[in-house]
């Protein structure tokens, strides 16, 4: 399939500095129709902040879509399936007709489209209906390893990622049986997940970062972090493996 005849684009952005945005998202960035992006009600969405030292506000090019919860609602409840499906319904519909009006449509996403991506939502309601591209980019988690100055992963280590959502118990088992871990989507799951490493026999590895590659960044060693601290949704913890060394 031609580039030319492609018109929506899940559009990665790359962990936060828009230094390690790739050629291909700054051009299709700078060219698309319409900037899509996800956001919480009064605030603009963190890929849409990401995109800013590329390109300024533009309300003609913008389309934001609206949460309608977040983290109001357990995501295994039922709400919250009730409340985003006719969302994300919604959101395709009006993006297919930005694209049958012949419209380039760009969902611009934190981190990599593929990757725990709201995009994904979309990407699945219309990839049979329109061309699509989905342009990778360098992941939340591998930004804030290298930052954090530590290899992830060493010879035959074994890596392990887990959503920081999960019930502790289903976090300790899964984080047992591995040799590097990344746990995503932290928030009001930080005090579960830390409980969860420490009987896992991993907690004195690990390591907490925020905001990997922006400015208002944190790394700090988990077993140094107080126990009421407040983290953001978009952080995570890093558990560098200790395999082959030659």
């Amino acid at each position: 399939m031609a580039n030319d005849t492609i018109r929506f684009f899940g559009l990665g952005l790359g962990p936060g500095n828009p230094d390690y945005m790739t050629v291909r998202a700054r051009r299709i960035l700078e060219t698309a129709d319409r900037l899509v992006h996800f956001c919480k009600r009064g605030r603009r969405g963190s890929a849409r902040t990401i995109a800013d030292a590329i390109v300024g506000e533009d309300p003609e090019r913008e389309i934001a879509l609206v949460y309608p919860v977040t983290t109001e609602i357990p995501a295994d409840h039922p709400d919250y399936a009730a409340a985003l499906n006719p969302f994300y319904e919604e959101a395709a519909a009006g993006l297919l007709a930005e694209i049958e009006a012949g419209r380039t449509v760009a969902v611009l996403s934190e981190g990599d489209p593929f990757f725990y991506g709201s995009f994904m939502h979309l990407w699945w309601r219309l990839k049979d209906k329109v061309p699509t591209e989905v342009v990778p980019a360098v992941s939340g988690m591998s930004g804030a390893w290298t930052r954090a100055g530590a290899p992830i992963t060493w010879g035959d280590d074994v890596l392990t990622i887990v959503p920081g959502t999960l019930p502790e118990a289903e976090l300790t088992r899964r984080l047992s049986g591995t040799d590097a871990a990344v746990v995503m989507k932290l928030g009001r799951n930080l005090p579960k997940v830390r409980a969860a490493l420490s009987t896992a026999g991993l907690l004195e590895r690990a390591i907490y970062v925020e905001r990997a590659t922006m400015a208002e960044e944190k790394i700090i060693p988990l077993p140094e972090m107080p126990e009421d601290f407040d983290a953001p949704y978009f952080s995570l913890i890093i558990v560098p493996g200790q395999g082959r060394r030659v």
